[in-house]
């Protein structure tokens, strides 16, 4: 079996983790079953590229009950766990390419790894192996695709609205069971806990700038300000500006954020949010991060040249040092600080998100040939049996509509 992983010794630990994590994963539990039983997966052919963690290991055990023949790369070269990936090769006998800290030409080699047996199926976290073999004109083969993340999206929807979208793609991360938990309640909790873990610095009584406030953004803002913080969102969109504000958080430009923060985590999607002016205003030990997809959303290249010298004072914070000897810390080489600095998203969302990514799959494998070239969101009928079958895993039943109400809410002619 082809495969590129650091060290297959690690498996042992790497299955107690993926275990670990797959006991508060009971939706994805219950399709695995029912995959084990149907095999609607059969004969097709999937290439993932996604974080490798406990949690996508789980969901690769799903997709191989389901009868599919899977490959997985990583989609950051920061966010794999190298004991997981150690774990899908030995024990499950999934081709895994992936190594925490891969440089750049490893990443695309990988890639193209996780491409090697034509796949019929894509499953992106970023639209790299959808951007991939759309660059190298190979998409004739593929029934479809999914993609897991909000920087994904914007990709194949600008793709799809200029007409070189070449196959139908679903879009996980626009699910409510996806968006609403996993970039609100995990990246808020995960990034909080890279940030901790990478520099055991109190944040209650100190200034955490957000940049954005879209869900993920919420989630941060939200989970540092119950930690005690006072809460600055930097925004571009005034409705959301506004929403930041109604939430009981201060809203203004980065201009003026960046003088008085002594944290910044940006999650927009967007590249160069901070950038040369904003890092030489930074107060003296400001701490700066990104759990944005792409490190670009920090101009680091424009910090390299102010600064007169960088060194590594903790693992995976690099100081840089200005002119005027004011030191700025950058976490995890500016990529996703919840994986590179952390674990990730807590299982028990990445549960429904990944629930997500293996029905819209079976989804693909029964409607693929009739969907158009678009972007399209997950069937509304997945998206509220996931929160079903989570409502049902945590023991929680909710009220169901009498006749009289559904008749109500059915009819126009009926007023007080």
């Amino acid at each position: 079996m082809d495969y590129d992983v650091k060290d297959l010794r690690l498996a042992p630990q790497g299955r107690m983790r993926i275990e670990w994590a797959e006991e508060s994963m009971p939706v994805l539990r219950l399709v695995r079953k029912r995959f084990a039983k149907e095999r609607p997966l059969r004969g097709v052919r999937i290439a993932a590229c996604l974080h490798v963690t406990t949690e996508t290991a789980n969901l690769m055990q799903t997709l191989q009950a389901g009868g599919a023949d899977t490959r997985l790369c990583a989609s950051n070269p920061l966010s794999t766990q190298d004991d997981t990936a150690a774990s899908l090769v030995a024990h499950d006998h999934i081709p895994v390419f992936a190594v925490k800290g891969e440089d750049k030409k490893t990443y695309y080699r990988h890639l193209h790894d996780a491409l090697g047996h034509h796949p019929t199926i894509t499953m992106d976290d970023g639209c790299d192996l959808v951007s991939t073999l759309h660059s190298e004109k190979k998409t004739a083969r593929i029934l479809g695709g999914t993609e897991e993340t909000t920087t994904g999206v914007i990709r194949l929807r600008s793709m799809a609205a200029k007409g070189v979208l070449k196959f139908p793609v679903i879009s996980v991360n626009d699910a409510d069971t996806k968006h609403m938990f996993d970039n609100r309640y995990g990246t808020g909790q995960s990034t909080l806990d890279g940030i901790i873990r990478a520099t055991n610095r109190l944040i209650a009584g100190s200034i955490v700038v957000v940049a954005g406030y879209g869900w993920c953004g919420r989630g941060i803002a939200a989970r540092a300000k119950g930690m005690g913080a006072d809460v600055i969102v930097t925004e571009v969109d005034p409705l959301k500006g506004l929403e930041a504000i109604m939430d009981g958080f201060r809203a203004m430009p980065m201009d003026e954020a960046a003088k008085v923060g002594d944290f910044f985590v940006t999650v927009t999607g967007n590249l160069k949010v901070i950038r040369k002016e904003h890092f030489a205003a930074m107060k003296d030990g400001a701490i700066v991060c990104n759990s944005g997809h792409f490190n670009v959303e920090l101009d680091l290249p424009a910090l390299e040249k102010l600064a007169r010298r960088r060194k590594m004072v903790r693992d995976g914070v690099e100081q840089f040092i200005l002119a005027n000897g004011r030191r700025i810390n950058v976490l995890g080489d500016g990529r996703l600080v919840n994986l590179a600095m952390a674990e990730g998203h807590p299982s028990s969302v990445m549960d429904m998100s990944f629930a997500n990514q293996a029905l819209a799959a079976e989804y693909l494998v029964t409607h693929g040939r009739s969907l158009k070239k678009q972007v399209y969101p997950v069937p509304a009928a997945i998206d509220k049996e996931i929160a079903r079958l989570k409502l049902a895993g945590m023991g929680v039943d909710i009220d169901r509509l009498t006749k009289a109400q559904e008749k109500y809410l059915a009819s126009w002619e009926m007023g007080t």
